[in-house]
């Protein structure tokens, strides 16, 4: 069944059908852009929610970066930027091979179609001009028959006129064959019009609007095969991204799986031990005998008394939870604890080993060179190399000073790490920690053991220091929280002034206009000192 046989008389219903088609195409076609727009700004807001919590540190040496629960949060990160980069892909592939393909094949539809309907209206009229030529001779053949009888009858009646002389019979009967001979010539171009026209409308409609029908069917069906193909290709672009998208969720099952809170409190232990033992009970002195503590052979190494707080210091207790200072860093990491002393010792130890060994490999291979070039002159001149061997030399000179400098400082470490104790509540005269000497016994109160730097108390936010004299201003260009103790809070656009430096730790201390004071980092400010 085609619809040139049973369709031969709906050309408006065809006509309606297949507009009907194309808008169909068309609504299609908008329906998969919107579906692009809508992956792209999902992919999109994936991606600037990955970069959002994906912040780059100050360094990745950052002990929290080493936590296995902080690296798998990372690789969650990173499979969410892969993913976002798969919804990018379907994005692509269904504007490329759905609303462009299909925008395309529509446009060649229309104009198929409309050629189509242009040869049906052009039949159609041909059709009614032929129609317009049989109508006029059939009137025509009509009005010249009409006028023949009145002829005939008027020729007759005057034949019968015994009045009428043989000159008007004659005239009368000449004229009678005369429309008579018209409408026979009117008669027969009426016959030749409409066996025209019969064939005409034959051909019209059992060929050419036929043919034209099963035209448009075909392009129907062209039309509703490409439409389907376009239902497939939509869920084929996403299947076809789903083998990547599945290794995307499943590298973040494997980030899960991947966390060892075991490690992860293990390595907090690691990087915090600070290698003293726990102080012991203090002693009970009885003041009323007049006990001399400090000449008191049992009182070594153990907790002074409260009345050696009176003074100065007499409203500075130690607690484990109290706020702290930041420490002053030194060279030696003498302001570390002795187990993260020893740690970055070693570390120190390693980086300027390879480094010396880079320079020794160096130098062996300048010397090599200066050899060949002796033997062989054409090759090079060796006194072109005499520069290079000396800033060789001079380097591994200076790295082997320096790795002597930090083996001293590793072995004088290690030699009293393991029996240092810390004394809290303990200060001399001069406010700071009474120094310990290896066998945890009290040192001369005037060298302090730099190693406790750490451990000593400092007045609550600078409340008892003087107030020094700001050596610049500084502009906030990011929000910091100041969470950690010593540190301050600042918003974005802020002004600060400046009381200390950066000392090469990545730190300046600050101060607001009411006084408050911490420090911020370097990194995320903008400083203006005074010249």
């Amino acid at each position: 069944m085609d619809w040139g046989t049973e369709l031969w008389d709906q050309y408006d219903t065809i006509e309606k059908h297949t507009q009907s088609g194309l808008e169909l195409v068309e609504k299609y076609v908008k329906f998969v852009k919107e579906r692009t727009e809508i992956e792209q700004n999902y992919a999109k807001q994936l991606r600037n929610l990955s970069k959002k919590y994906n912040q780059k540190r100050s360094s990745k040496d950052e002990p929290e970066c080493r936590l296995t629960s902080y690296q798998s949060f990372l690789d969650i990160l990173n499979e969410m930027n892969d993913y976002a980069g798969q919804r990018e892909l379907i994005a692509e592939n269904l504007m490329m091979n759905i609303c462009i393909d299909l925008t395309k094949y529509l446009q060649e539809l229309k104009q198929e179609r409309k050629t189509y309907l242009t040869e049906a209206k052009k039949a159609q009229q041909s059709l009614e001009s032929t129609y317009k030529q049989l109508d006029t001779s059939k009137k025509r053949f009509e009005r010249e028959w009409r006028e023949a009888e009145r002829a005939a009858q008027n020729a007759e009646k005057t034949d019968q006129d015994i009045n009428a002389t043989k000159a008007d019979v004659e005239k009368a009967k000449l004229h009678a064959n005369m429309k008579a001979h018209t409408a026979e010539d009117c008669k027969n171009d009426y016959a030749s019009q409409l066996q025209k026209y019969n064939k005409e409308q034959s051909q019209f409609y059992f060929n050419d609007m036929p043919d034209i029908f099963n035209k448009l069917q075909d392009l129907d069906e062209r039309r509703i095969r490409k439409l389907a193909q376009g239902y497939i290709l939509f869920s084929d672009t996403e299947k076809h991204v789903m083998p990547i998208i599945g290794k995307c969720l499943e590298g973040i099952t494997k980030a899960g799986t991947n966390v060892n809170e075991k490690n992860d409190t293990m390595f907090v232990i690691e990087q915090n031990k600070s290698g003293f033992e726990r102080p012991g009970d203090q002693e009970f002195e009885d003041y009323s005998q007049g006990i001399n503590r400090a000449s008191s052979d049992s009182s070594l190494g153990t907790p002074k008394g409260p009345m050696d707080l009176l003074g100065k210091n007499k409203s500075k207790n130690f607690w484990l939870f109290t706020r702290k200072s930041k420490p002053t860093v030194t060279e030696d990491f003498a302001h570390l604890p002795p187990e993260q002393r020893r740690k970055r010792l070693q570390q120190k130890l390693e980086e300027i080993s390879k480094d010396l060994q880079k320079e020794v490999d160096q130098s062996e291979a300048l010397e090599k060179m200066k050899d060949v070039y002796e033997k062989n002159p054409q090759m090079g001149d060796p006194a072109s190399l005499a520069s290079q061997i000396s800033q060789t030399s001079l380097k591994m000179e200076r790295l082997k000073v320096e790795l002597n400098k930090y083996e001293t400082w590793l072995a004088e470490a290690g030699a009293r790490g393991d029996t240092l104790r810390y004394k809290p509540n303990v200060f001399n005269n001069n406010g700071a920690h009474d120094a310990l000497s290896p066998d945890g016994a009290h040192s001369d109160e005037s060298t302090p053991d730099p190693s406790q730097a750490i451990y000593a108390e400092f007045d609550d936010d600078f409340e008892d220091e003087e107030l020094v004299a700001p050596i610049g201003e500084c502009t906030a260009m990011y929000n910091f929280p100041g969470a950690s103790e010593g540190t301050i809070s600042m918003q974005e656009g802020e002004v600060l002034a400046v009381v200390e430096e950066d000392k090469g730790d990545g730190w300046t201390r600050v101060r607001r206009n009411n006084g408050d004071e911490g420090y911020i980092p370097t990194s995320y400010v903008s400083i203006r000192l005074n010249k």
